[in-house]
């Protein structure tokens, strides 16, 4: 259960990666005219109405997104069967069709099929024509129906498996409806102490990737909040939505690099310079994009009191913003970009206030981490045997013998190296990616050598179970997984 809804949280990535794109256009056209709305240039409404087309369609991009990551092989039919899901459900499920299958009017049609097209209903039709490619794509039908075996097969068998889903969606969408909207009403009643609740176990489940299914409940229309979609919008009240999003600015772009900069201070001499790369590497990412993996996988295992501080430390931090009413939002995570971005957005509330914030938890988590680093001893990096000098086995040579400081040799690089430490490619089964992680199941995992994996200069190691593990590379992850199936499929 547990790995698949970590493979449920990395499918839940690949719509959530179109977000920066509406971040972008929708922020210039607000800074463009941000008392207009768009209304007083016909710039800044070009640019917000084509961001809005990725944010009104969410629920249709995670139909999609959803079903693609949970295919086995990746393959559009996977992806074309999540699109024919979601158009049976949302037709047939609509107000109009709904009121002629109970042959009553419009209006009395409840308005739990006024919000069928939304992401909850998305992630549904993902997973179901996920699970169906899984099932049927190698099915081979008798020679007069050839044309349609295998993947063409897909699509078909999910539109009739959809009708029936439907069906039994027509009794069971409007409880299940208003108990998500009863969720998310209980939550948002508890202002900003939720969103400090929200933050707190935001954090504390990221070790495990399941972070995604929580931050689908708050950012996206799963229980009636939406905050990144009415943020964007303007569709919320200020001061109030975008609550679950603003707190995380003063820890991405202050607080994490500040701790960062902490432990690099506390470091052993002969390891500064080791420590000051990694650092530096992951709090500038921290910073500027608000990915925020690299930097807490480097000692969220190693210094767990450290981690669980800081889990709490944004919890606190969500609930301060919250509590004083300021408020910014972002499309793809809390870093600078974003946060300049979303400046002018309608909704945005006193979002310098924030920067006030970020200071304060700069200094917060300085502090605190340089204290409990040194008082109890704490093995983050820099002071413990697991870190290693990224050139450990530099002296291993790379495939074809080649040293250049390329890109693509550089992704080489670090793939055959971290394929040897999992045991030489015959030990790997299978080898995925999200954002930031590779995600990769192993047949022995005793023959998986930590240090040398650590050795390619990866920012940590995450076993989650006897046969699965993650590795922690950073936002260029999916080009060292590439290449990785290269030399597996070689």
């Amino acid at each position: 259960m547990k790995t698949y809804l970590q493979r449920l949280g990395r499918s839940l990535m690949l719509p959530v990666a179109v977000l920066p794109a509406a971040a972008i256009l929708m922020g210039i056209g607000y800074y463009i005219d941000p008392s207009g709305w768009g209304g007083d240039s016909v710039i800044a409404a070009f640019l917000i109405k084509s961001g809005g087309a990725l944010i009104d369609h969410m629920g249709i991009l995670f139909a999609i997104g959803v079903a693609l990551g949970m295919s086995k092989d990746k393959d559009g039919a996977a992806a074309l069967s999540g699109l024919v899901a979601w158009q049976i459900v949302t037709t047939l499920l609509g107000p109009d069709t709904v009121a002629m299958l109970q042959s009553i009017p419009v209006e009395e049609v409840d308005s739990a099929f006024g919000s069928i097209e939304t992401q909850f209903i998305g992630i549904l039709c993902g997973l179901i024509a996920g699970a169906l490619y899984n099932r049927f794509h190698n099915v081979k039908l008798p020679q007069a129906l050839a044309f349609f075996s295998g993947k063409r097969l897909v699509p078909i068998v999910t539109s009739f498996v959809m009708m029936v889903v439907s069906m039994v969606l027509l009794f069971v969408w409007p409880p299940v409806y208003n108990a998500l909207v009863t969720f998310g009403t209980s939550i948002s009643d508890l202002g900003a102490v939720g969103a400090g609740l929200y933050g707190l176990f935001n954090r504390l489940l990221i070790p495990t990737g399941l972070h995604h299914a929580l931050n689908s409940v708050f950012w996206f229309d799963v229980a009636g909040i939406d905050d990144i979609g009415n943020f964007w919008a303007g569709s919320g009240v200020k001061g109030v939505t975008g609550m679950y999003q603003a707190g995380y600015f003063p820890v991405m772009m202050f607080g994490l690099p500040a701790g960062a900069l902490a432990m690099y201070h506390t470091a052993k001499t002969d390891k500064k310079k080791t420590t000051a790369s990694l650092m530096m590497a992951a709090g500038f990412a921290s910073f500027f994009t608000g990915v925020t993996e690299p930097l807490e996988f480097a000692f969220m295992f190693v210094a767990p009191a450290l981690y669980v501080t800081h889990a709490v430390l944004t919890g606190i931090s969500l609930f301060v913003a919250a509590t004083f009413q300021w408020t910014a939002g972002f499309g793809f995570s809390a870093g600078l970009v974003d946060y300049i971005l979303s400046f002018n957005l309608p909704l945005a509330n006193q979002p310098y206030m924030l920067l006030v914030q970020g200071l304060v938890f700069a200094a917060i988590y300085y502090f605190l981490f340089r204290f409990m680093i040194l008082k109890f001893d704490l093995a983050t990096p820099g002071r413990g045997d697991e870190v290693l000098d990224s050139t450990a086995f530099a002296d291993e040579p790379t495939s074809k013998g080649n040293k250049s400081s390329s890109k693509d040799a550089e992704f080489r690089r670090k793939a055959e190296i971290i394929l040897a430490g999992l045991g030489g490619e015959e030990n790997v089964a299978s080898i995925d990616n999200c954002a930031t992680r590779l995600r990769l199941e192993v047949k022995d995992m005793s023959v998986v050598n930590d240090a040398k994996i650590k050795s390619a200069g990866v920012a940590g190691i995450n076993k989650v179970s006897d046969r699965n593990i993650q590795v922690i590379v950073g936002t260029e992850v999916q080009f060292v997984a590439d290449e990785m199936s290269k030399l597996k499929n070689n």
